[in-house]
């Protein structure tokens, strides 16, 4: 019974996403919601009391999901100070395969491209949509990746600017992936890019 509650409510989550991806939080009520899954929306109500609960799941899968990619791949993670002694010990090639990892879940993995689109569509909308899109995708990515580039070039003024450079070009790819037949090519320029800053940061 349990299990089966479970897979109710994850695909739930799965198929509000998607919903959100095209339409836009704001823009799909809890109605289409329960459409889309062939339920009343009574029956709805029974795992999730509003939209905002669902969203909560979601932005709790999400970081559960991270969590995890961070972990299977030994990255670093914590207080600005610990991040930054992890990657003086961490090799360039594990950070090289660590951002190929990421910009496949953000493009290719359906839950969280589906969470990137809705995002998006709704930063000018919302505040807190805003709030999650800085975080997730801007903002947050970046100030991540100077902190990497501080330890590891123990220089702050000169992390930053590589850090623009390394993130903004993939930020870029994120659009022209969603938008483009040809998504191996994109993924090419990916690896082009990555073989380019990891050259440049060994010198």
């Amino acid at each position: 019974m349990e299990k089966r509650e479970k897979n109710t409510k994850e695909k739930i989550l799965e198929e509000a996403l998607k919903l959100f991806a095209q339409s836009g939080y704001m823009g799909t009520s809890m109605n289409e919601i329960a459409a889309k899954l062939g339920v009343t929306k009574a029956a709805l109500y029974k795992h999730y009391a509003s939209k905002q609960e669902i969203l909560d799941s979601i932005v709790e899968r999400m970081n559960q999901m991270d969590m995890e990619r961070a972990e299977a791949y030994e990255m670093p993670e914590g207080d600005m100070e610990k991040v930054i002694a992890g990657y003086k010990s961490t090799a360039l090639d594990k950070i090289r395969e660590f951002t190929k990892v990421q910009f496949l879940h953000w493009t290719e993995e359906e839950f969280s491209s589906c969470f990137r689109k809705m995002l998006t569509l709704e930063q000018y909308r919302d505040p807190q949509m805003a709030k999650l899109y800085q975080n997730y995708l801007a903002d947050g990515p970046l100030s991540y990746i100077e902190t990497v580039f501080s330890g590891m070039l123990a220089d702050t003024e000169k992390a930053r600017q590589m850090a623009l450079d390394f993130y903004g070009s993939i930020f870029l790819l994120y659009s022209i992936y969603d938008g483009t037949g040809d998504k191996g090519q994109i993924m090419e320029l990916l690896e082009q890019h990555i073989n380019h800053f990891s050259q440049k940061m060994q010198l």
